[in-house]
């Protein structure tokens, strides 16, 4: 059952469910539960090959997000099970929130506790391309090389040497366990970029027509990929073995069409609000990232953090912010101590800081 704080009142928190069939915890603890997964459902299992047996450890950047390993991470038993459903399902999460609710952690989260290596990060901006995250082919290097190969009468340098998968099309390799794929902030994308996901999603392949028309039949090109490793790609198609647990994160800021929603699972995750479940994540991720020290003093920042201007947009980081730059610059003080906490954990609303209408 998800720990709480000793002074949240347990009687607002739900019984949990049954959870002996969860692949994802949410413990914090690493496991190898990922190997007990059922096979997939026969309209989303995938036979890619060569298999990819290895992958790059966890990276530094999860370490930054997790903070302490081991630390249990306060969840719903909805929010479990979705993420559970997605797993089983092999189908894309769909996370959305406020900003710092915890979407993108969601993503360095599993990939810890589940062993799956380094996670897979597509940063989405407004000049986003499907392309961008499947991969990039270098033709002007190519052909530069090519004319200097000619002149020194060397022999040409193969192609896949100018090809790069991105995240997305290192996702889609053939591992024989899943990547974790964080496609951060899709509502910042092109309006076509949802819909250009639709086919690769739901196909768990694509084609590299250079590939293709260099290579013909049967052949095999060693490519780069998003891990700086290389990895063999057949007859110029990448097609997945196991479906990546993809997680994609949105801020609300746009409407998805019916089709993507369709293909995906849905999981809300609201700002932590002034209840059991509000304290017990934040206490979480506190003490993930600074321990017990300052405990009593930290629980003070928790609770000024949830219970001052209730509703007003507020991130996670800022109490962390908080925390940090008070114990660090003005431990001794108690009145500095608020003050500061209070100046850094000012809501988001553009009026609150000077750049919005008066």
């Amino acid at each position: 059952m998800t720990e709480i704080p000793e002074t949240s009142d347990a009687s607002e928190i739900p019984e949990t469910p049954a959870t002996d069939w969860h692949i994802y915890r949410g413990t914090g603890q690493p496991h190898d539960a990922i190997g007990s997964l059922p096979a997939p459902p026969p309209w989303r299992a995938f036979d890619g090959d060569p298999v990819i047996t290895s992958v790059p450890p966890l990276g530094t950047e999860s370490a930054r997000r997790l903070g302490t390993p081991g630390r249990r991470p306060a969840w719903r038993p909805e929010e479990l099970e979705l993420i559970n459903a997605a797993i089983y399902l092999r189908r894309p999460l769909l996370v959305t929130g406020d900003p710092g609710s915890g979407k993108s952690t969601l993503a360095h989260a599993i990939a810890h506790e589940l062993g799956l290596g380094r996670v897979l990060q597509w940063p989405i901006v407004s000049r986003t391309s499907l392309r961008d995250g499947l991969y990039t082919y270098d033709a002007i290097a190519r052909l530069q090389d090519t004319q200097m190969a000619k002149l020194r009468r060397e022999n040409h340098r193969d192609i896949g040497e100018y090809i790069r998968l991105g995240p997305l099309g290192t996702a889609l390799l053939p591992y024989e366990r899943p990547r974790v794929l964080l496609v951060d902030e899709l509502d910042k994308s092109d309006i076509d970029l949802p819909n250009d996901l639709l086919n690769a999603l739901e196909e768990g392949e694509f084609r590299i027509p250079e590939l293709q028309r260099a290579g013909g039949r049967d052949s095999e090109t060693k490519v780069l990929t998003d891990d700086d490793e290389k990895a063999t790609v057949r007859n110029g198609r990448v097609r997945c073995r196991a479906f990546p647990i993809v997680v994609m994160t949105s801020n609300g800021e746009r409407d998805f069409p019916a089709p993507l929603l369709r293909r995906c699972l849905h999981l809300d995750l609201p700002s932590p609000r002034n209840d059991a479940w509000g304290q017990a994540r934040l206490s979480a991720m506190v003490g993930a990232h600074f321990g017990d020290q300052d405990a009593a003093a930290n629980s003070e920042l928790i609770h000024t953090f949830l219970s001052s201007a209730p509703g007003a947009l507020r991130a996670a980081d800022q109490l962390l912010n908080a925390i940090y730059l008070t114990q660090e610059a003005v431990r001794d003080s108690t009145p500095d101590r608020r003050r500061l906490a209070e100046l850094l954990m000012r809501p988001l609303e553009q009026g609150d800081h000077g750049v919005g209408p008066r």
